[in-house]
């Protein structure tokens, strides 16, 4: 799967840090959320399309303004 777009909250520490991701390997899409860093809890939850997995993973942010997408 190949990361589409990545968002963080803007906290740097790994208790505060939560970054949503979108990925997709071109048929499937599933968007994760990650609490903690890379060695932190996550959930993943599968989407039949970009714009369901886009939708959710706006929801999964909640509309705080400190999110950021990171560009790669």
């Amino acid at each position: 799967m190949i990361v589409e777009q990545h968002w963080w909250n803007g906290n740097a520490t790994v208790r505060g840090r939560r970054d949503v991701y979108i990925r997709t390997d071109g048929q499937r899409w599933e968007v994760q959320a990650q609490i903690g860093g890379a060695q932190g809890r996550s959930k993943v939850q599968e989407c039949p399309s970009r714009t369901s997995a886009t939708i959710l993973a706006g929801a999964w942010r909640g509309g705080d303004p400190a999110w950021r997408e990171v560009r790669r």
